[in-house]
């Protein structure tokens, strides 16, 4: 319960008419509903909340309670044979605003061998994304509009979902929990069958109901203590980690990363083949057949297995054509032997990033004024921040607000409410999109007041391992005294191949409705010392056509990530 009020809302949740905010007479009603069981099967009070009969009994020492076989509980525990458990983490999905900061659920480990043969427990939102649009889904989410469930499935049925149909890589958290503490976590879950809580999406929202089910567990750990106003799932697992939770990690690599891997793997001129295979354009025994070497031969076969899978998944061939072609590329690949595995070199992990909230000390200084720069960001990542541990090429902000301070007065420079970037790769075998958007105050317009503009754009990047580029198409509405639209085209660079150095460059040219154009360019060398300080010298540079003033700006900044 929090200040009193259990976060459950589902009245069928509670004995007691009064339960949700009354903790007494919940408690009351389920001793008397213990004490005086009416139905003696899966319907009885003991059965449908072990966790609450477990702890009043060991409490308050009760006995003589009535004997009742659990038929249903008992089932589904010999069926989970539950052992141990695991947190985990499906990272950022680059091209869905809702899931780019990933996401968090247990995995509750049997006796089996296999961990694809183990059960995931899942709380989510329950809502069909294929009947509600973006921003509806935005609105509910943050006001508690979606009732949130819980849902237990095999693990293989996630990792599909996840890893394969949305490309996210996983990452596996095992945690330094008993047997008995796993048992005693799933009896808390068991009551939560059927019952739903508001679901919003900062606060109580996937993490956070995992968060007190592990208090539940171990009980000398305090994971909610470390959020106040916001629960992401990536803080989560740093919070686990703080706490002692964390013994051991493993990744899992999405279909998308494993087909850059071959395209890092497999010669430039041969990867036009793996696309031929998969449109039956090219028999896979012609690729036997070239002159090339066997292990380049594998690698273009299992490249289009895998291409073939991935282009299924995304509906766009039929179910017949992919088995068809599928048999004939595994029965090809089978022919060459075993060969060299695919490197399966683990990226940075998520653990090693940066925190979520970010403050800003620095200087800034131009040809009329110089003073002292202090900005805030709560959550949670921009493209000049080190994107170790985290998808390259995304950015989600909220309440960006950065001050300026000189002898004069105290000036607001930039307050960003929203701003979101997915600036995807473009690679042989994946063609996405790029795109970006920002609601904010800036002085980018053609006078240097604080103006207020919404912006939109979409194009498309290019990278390789030293960093990558991206083309860009915005237009924009600055609403101030007046209402100005424009258009903007931008070429951007961004060089990350270290761990500790990273460049970003952008020069803009815009035109906007009022006939004035514009130019814009900014450059920005950091050095990230740690995964949560980091030192940045910027540059920019404005002008218009009509204003005589051009501005070349420099700042000095330290940025540290809590």
């Amino acid at each position: 319960m929090k200040n009193g009020i259990s976060e459950i809302d589902d009245k069928h949740f509670f004995l007691s008419p009064k339960g949700k905010t009354n903790a007494k007479a919940e408690l009351n009603a389920t001793l008397y509903a213990l004490l005086h069981e009416r139905k003696l099967d899966d319907n009885a009070t003991a059965c449908k909340f072990p966790a609450r009969k477990a702890w009043l009994v060991d409490k308050l020492h009760i006995k003589g309670l009535a004997h009742i076989e659990c038929n249903a509980y008992q089932k589904v525990i010999t069926k989970l044979n539950p052992t141990s458990a695991t947190i985990v983490f499906p990272s950022a999905h680059i091209n869905s605003p809702a899931s780019m900061f990933g996401h968090t659920f247990l995995r509750i480990n049997s006796a089996y061998n296999s961990k694809l043969l183990s059960y995931a427990i899942n709380y989510a939102a329950n809502v069909d994304e294929t009947k509600t649009n973006g921003f509806m889904f935005a609105i509910h989410g943050l006001t508690g509009g979606y009732r949130g469930v819980y849902s237990m499935l095999p693990y293989y049925e996630k990792l599909k979902e996840y890893r394969d149909s949305e490309q996210r890589d996983i990452w596996e958290y095992d945690l330094d929990l008993t047997q008995d503490e796993v048992i005693k976590m799933f009896t808390h879950i068991w009551e939560l069958n059927g019952i739903y809580s508001d679901y919003y999406f900062f606060t109580e929202n996937c993490s956070y109901n995992l968060l007190w089910l592990l208090e539940l567990a171990k009980k000398d750990i305090h994971l909610k203590e470390y959020f106040t106003y916001h629960v992401s799932p990536l803080e989560t697992i740093h919070a686990m980690k703080d706490e002692g939770l964390i013994t051991k990690e493993y990744f899992r690599d999405s279909k998308r990363t494993v087909l850059l891997k071959y395209e890092d793997a497999i010669n430039d001129k041969y990867l036009h083949y793996v696309k031929k295979l998969i449109l039956n354009e090219l028999e896979a025994v012609k690729i036997i057949q070239k002159s090339i070497s066997d292990q380049q031969k594998r690698y273009i076969l299992e490249a289009a297995i895998e291409l073939l899978e991935y282009t299924y998944m995304q509906g766009e061939i039929d179910k017949k054509d992919y088995l068809a072609t599928f048999h004939k590329l595994t029965t090809a690949r089978a022919s060459l032997g075993i060969g060299e595995q695919i490197s399966d070199k683990k990226p940075i992990s998520p653990l090693d990033s940066h925190r979520q909230a970010r403050v800003i000390f620095g200087m800034q200084y131009n040809e009329n004024s110089q003073g002292i720069l202090l900005g805030i960001r709560p959550v949670y990542h921009d493209l000049e921040d080190s994107n170790n541990g985290l998808l390259r090429g995304t950015q989600i902000e909220f309440l960006n607000t950065l001050l300026y301070i000189n002898d004069k007065n105290i000036e607001i420079e930039k307050l960003t409410l929203l701003s979101i970037a997915s600036l995807s790769q473009i690679s042989e075998f994946i063609k996405p999109f790029s795109w970006r958007t920002h609601f904010q105050w800036d002085k980018e317009y053609l006078d240097n007041d604080l103006a207020f503009n919404i912006s939109v754009g979409a194009g498309a990047s290019w990278g390789n391992t030293y960093g990558y580029s991206y083309l860009m198409t915005d237009t924009f509405a600055y609403v101030n005294d007046d209402f100005i639209g424009g258009v903007g085209i931008s070429a951007g660079l961004v060089l990350d191949k270290s761990t500790y150095f990273k460049t970003n460059i952008e020069a803009t040219h815009r035109w906007y409705t009022n006939g004035h154009n514009q130019y814009l360019f900014k450059a920005v060398q950091s050095y990230s010392a740690t995964p949560n300080t980091q030192f940045k010298f910027e540059y920019t540079y404005k002008d218009n056509d009509s204003y005589s003033a051009k501005q070349n700006q420099y700042r000095l900044l330290f940025n540290y990530y809590f």
